[in-house]
């Protein structure tokens, strides 16, 4: 049996209040973006639930998209059915033989939100069950770990029958809590960082740092990738290219080695937050995760941070190597990070790095060089990009979904 909708239950938006129908209009709107190649979808959506009618459609390559979009906390494919008992019941046995494998056990689940409806959960569960029983050969019930659980849910419109729960991201809508810029490098942790800052609501924005001739275009390629893999989550990803060559130049003439890196990510941070104000941001992200490089010190932090008063998320502050690589695995960031093109922060890295740099030392040597015009020129040289999953390549409709 072809599924007709996908009904998807919400998460965290459903212990909002008075905001609840915001944050419900933002999912809306994001999931709307990540169909919208698909002509036929439609997308109803209430306080407590929201429809993907699928006219057509394929059920599981609409599950494949929706299965990453934050606010989501499960979502089950369905047919929608008049409460009419011989016509639920025509509809459940054709759903359960259209799935049923010899041998698999099963449960019915009922939930009545109509109270008014004929039978209770109880006898719901007891007539559907008899059912397929009568009605399927060698088939045995489970209750408590059936390979099929066969859920029927009562509503005041109409009933729906589905066969899966199928577990979603979790997390708040994309985009529902402000913007933040994301420091996206070309390794494993920026960009799970920028996923995760995504999941708490915010608006993610990349800046990223290209040194040519000293980094190379697949270098670039690699955080285009990247991004649009974060682009998968939200339906668009706002990439900036910072062009950093002079800077970087200019910081090794001026600044003695072991304090380079030091400098160079003072500079880089003060780029970001001067591209987060034009943008209307009001954070930093950063991939950093405390003792895993020189510059993660808290010794470093301290040093570096001071260039700005903006608020800086760490999202893997705590998390070690091997927990930031499986969420790269999982979101499919991991295979691309790992390209052999380095970015201008492994390319530019001195032999040895200052690991509890003086605040006082680099503000010295810093001194003796006048950065703000070539940031100046960094930040009017910045080329912004957006990119979208490849799904939604033709005739991309961004703009109308906002």
């Amino acid at each position: 049996m072809m599924y007709d909708r996908i009904l998807v239950r919400y998460g965290e938006i459903s212990t909002k209040g008075r905001n609840r129908n915001k944050f419900i209009d933002r999912l809306r709107k994001n999931v709307k973006r990540s169909l919208s190649d698909l002509p036929n979808i439609e997308i109803k959506a209430d306080r407590d639930r929201m429809f993907i009618l699928l006219n057509g459609e394929d059920s599981a390559e609409v599950g494949k998209r929706i299965k990453r979009i934050f606010g989501i906390q499960s979502y089950s494919p369905a047919i929608k059915v008049e409460k009419e008992i011989e016509k639920m019941k025509d509809a459940a046995l054709d759903l359960f033989r259209s799935i049923h494998k010899q041998g698999q056990t099963f449960k019915i689940s009922a939930k009545r939100s109509d109270k008014t409806f004929e039978l209770d959960t109880n006898e719901i569960n007891s007539t559907f069950g008899g059912h397929i029983l009568r009605n399927v050969d060698g088939l045995t019930v489970d209750v408590r770990r059936p390979d099929i659980n066969l859920q029927i849910e009562i509503r005041k419109e109409a009933a729906y029958i589905s066969a899966e729960n199928i577990r979603g991201a979790g997390g708040l809508p994309a985009a529902s809590g402000g913007k933040g810029m994301l420091m996206l490098s070309g390794g494993i942790d920026s960009p799970v960082a920028g996923y995760l800052t995504m999941k708490r609501g915010l608006e993610v924005e990349g800046v990223h740092f290209f040194s040519p001739p000293f980094t190379s275009e697949r270098a670039k390629q690699k955080v285009i990738d990247l991004s649009e893999k974060l682009a998968e989550v939200s339906g668009h990803f706002a990439l900036h290219i910072v062009p950093f060559t002079e800077i970087q130049q200019a910081i090794h003439k001026q600044v003695p080695e072991n304090y380079t890196m030091t400098t160079t990510r003072r500079l880089m941070l003060r780029i970001t937050d001067a591209i987060r104000e034009k943008q209307g941001g009001l954070a930093i992200i950063t991939g950093e995760s405390l003792g895993q490089v020189a510059s993660q010190t808290l010794e470093s932090m301290y040093a570096i941070n001071e260039v700005t008063s903006t608020p800086i998320i760490r999202p893997l502050i705590t998390m070690d190597k091997l927990e930031i690589m499986d969420i790269a695995h999982d979101i499919e960031t991991h295979d691309i990070s790992i390209r052999p093109y380095e970015d201008c922060c492994t390319v530019f890295v001195p032999a040895s790095p200052k690991t509890k740099p003086k605040l006082e030392k680099v503000q010295n040597f810093e001194s003796y060089f006048d950065f703000d015009e070539l940031i100046q020129k960094a930040v009017e040289g910045t080329e912004r990009i957006i990119i979208t999953p490849a799904s939604q390549r033709k005739d991309d409709p961004i703009d109308d979904l906002f």
